[in-house]
């Protein structure tokens, strides 16, 4: 019997997955805005939160010496190799509450239905909370879902967050032990895929008209560390033509950053964050901090303008006698769907009655990483606005309930 026949389902299961985004929305380090980093007291009340419903859907929970919360629903033949469905539970700061949570939920439901139902498939399926997909707290993503797929470089254990601590440190506060990360792997035989529905975080779908569509690949990413080290002074004693200005220099470089990426179509570069240290309204800066993010569907064009970044940043240090250090601390190439998963998707949008839609993701994604193991599909689902990484993010009920749909016709496909 297949599992999308029914009708009646719809409405109350994407109800109470519109509630639980908004009871994990609560979850915050702030008041009043949405905050949720990797190994914080919020992440485990989050991972508290989710592994509860987990059990109630029928799964047995577990949280992973990543941190990663993992929801099992045995198959008949358990030996068989699972499907992972899942997203991210981490967040930017002051965030929208459906980026990776929306994945999550939607997983928990469609094993609740299967509970519900009594249908068990002749496969295994995991839902997984990733546990860091934003690199908001030490600058570098995937940290869960790397860990899962077994690809994390243990030298990611020295990064610091911006308060000083290591991620080794923040493991060993959050209860789990850094020596033991390496447990959070899985063997690559026992997976059989991975699948992802998340926001499309962007405009298409919405002027398209279409509440679903199917990613073809996510686009690759490099994150810059930048460190402009000139000489502080007073602000009105020292002469413009002597000064040493780190800020000027990162002003040039930031400039720089627009300039480049705006040179090629798909090709997007960020400064995200610049920090001026001991900074004061009458003092010269003399040392800046800041960050670069650059994204391309190509490695090559974004290699390319790593490349051009890179040296425009030392053009504008030498120019005012500034040392200037830039250092790569996250990059991933570009990942291409499994064309089996985009296959099955399409057919399982299509048989909903939606027409399918191919959409190359600009975010990064947990699918990403896990591409490093097994086959990954992805379900993007249409937004309001195309509005993301803010708090006025929204997708409908109605939406939510059409990709729910498509994750069961594809649970039923891979059946077959």
């Amino acid at each position: 019997m297949s599992l999308v026949e029914p009708q009646t389902w719809r409405e109350p299961v994407a109800a109470e997955v519109m509630r639980r985004i908004d009871v994990l929305a609560e979850v915050s380090e702030t008041t009043g805005a949405l905050t949720r980093r990797y190994l914080t007291p919020e992440h485990r009340r989050a991972n508290d939160l989710v592994a509860r419903w987990m059990a109630e859907a029928g799964m047995t929970a577990r949280q992973d010496q990543a941190g990663n919360i993992v929801g099992r629903y045995d198959g008949i033949d358990d030996a068989a190799p699972c499907l992972m469905i899942g997203s991210h539970l981490d967040t930017v700061v002051n965030a929208g509450r459906f980026d990776g949570m929306l994945g999550v939920l939607s997983g928990i439901a469609c094993v609740q239905i299967l509970a519900d139902t009594g249908r068990r498939m002749r496969y295994p399926i995991e839902v997984v909370g990733f546990a860091d997909e934003e690199g908001v707290r030490f600058g570098t993503t995937y940290l869960g879902s790397q860990a899962i797929a077994g690809t994390l470089d243990p030298a990611k254990l020295s990064y610091r967050d911006a308060g000083g601590v290591s991620f080794r440190q923040a493991l060993i506060d959050f209860g789990l032990d850094p020596d033991r990360i390496g447990e959070a792997a899985r063997d690559r035989a026992k997976v059989r895929a991975f699948l992802e529905l998340h926001i499309e975080q962007g405009p298409v779908l919405e002027a398209l008209g279409r509440p679903v569509g199917v990613v073809t690949a996510i686009n690759g990413q490099t994150r810059l560390a930048v460190t402009l080290s000139g000489e502080a002074g007073h602000a009105g004693t020292v002469p413009m033509s002597m000064r040493r200005d780190a800020m000027a220099a990162a002003a040039e470089s930031v400039l720089a950053v627009e300039t480049i990426c705006g040179r090629q179509d798909g090709l997007v570069g960020t400064v995200g964050v610049l920090e001026i240290a001991d900074a004061a309204i009458n003092v010269v800066p003399g040392k800046v901090d800041f960050t670069v993010d650059l994204r391309a569907p190509g490695d090559a064009a974004r290699a390319s303008a790593v490349a051009a970044v890179t040296q425009a940043i030392q053009n504008a240090g030498q120019k005012r006698q500034v040392e200037a250090r830039v250092s790569v601390i996250h990059e991933a190439a570009s990942t291409a769907c499994s064309q089996k998963m985009i296959t099955v998707i399409e057919k399982a949008i299509a048989a909903t009655g939606i027409t399918p839609t191919q959409i190359p993701s600009g975010a990064g994604h947990d699918a990403a990483a896990m591409a490093g193991m097994c086959d990954v599909g992805m379900i993007f689902l249409r937004c309001d606005g195309g509005i993301s990484h803010n708090p006025a993010e929204r997708a409908s009920q109605a939406d939510v309930a059409a990709g729910i749909a498509v994750i069961l016709r594809v649970l039923d496909a891979l059946e077959a």
